[in-house]
């Protein structure tokens, strides 16, 4: 029966679970995407171990079982039911990669100001925020920005404090900014 995980996948049954489609006549919009994941917050872990309903949905979206941190998983799941059809890995740092960064934090030397790459310098509404680790020496954390003024990073982000929630982030503790959606 090679026929069965199309079907499944046809039927609704497959990544995601019912319900979930993947739009592919026209990409996504920053607006469904905003909406997507504003929707989100408050969702809560079952147990406070990386578990429950929703958490196992945004988990198997990239392939994974429950008990896997989620941050990324979040993102994914978001990005594809607004119909963008990346990102999807659940490993945070997998989803900075170099052509996708629109904005980075300077080198921090003594006296150093924050820098912007590229043309699309100001970050926006559904870019992708990074968390940089000391201890594990790379992007393990990230999340929607919402909203940036230049001193706060506005948040929407999955697993922290076992929720999706909403936080205001110095801008100084960000590292990295990525854009998965349609210019």
């Amino acid at each position: 029966m090679p026929w069965l995980p199309l079907l499944v996948l046809f039927l609704g049954g497959g990544p995601g679970g019912p319900g979930f489609i993947v739009k592919d006549s026209r990409q996504g919009e920053v607006s469904d995407l905003a909406a997507v994941y504003h929707s989100e917050v408050g969702v809560r872990e079952a147990t406070g171990r990386n578990d429950g309903p929703r958490i196992a949905e945004y988990l198997r979206y990239c392939g994974l079982p429950e008990r896997h941190e989620w941050c990324a998983a979040f993102v994914s799941w978001c990005h594809g039911r607004a119909g963008y059809p990346e990102p999807r890995n659940a490993w945070a740092a997998a989803l900075f990669p170099s052509g996708r960064i629109v904005w980075r934090v300077a080198d921090r030397l003594p006296g150093s100001r924050w820098t912007a790459t590229g043309d699309r310098a100001a970050p926006r509404r559904g870019d992708v925020f990074g968390i940089y680790s000391a201890r594990k020496k790379r992007i393990a954390h990230c999340g929607f920005v919402d909203g940036w003024d230049g001193k706060y990073c506005l948040t929407v982000e999955g697993n922290v404090d076992d929720a999706v929630v909403r936080k205001r982030r110095p801008v100084r503790t960000v590292a990295l900014i990525a854009r998965w959606t349609v210019d």
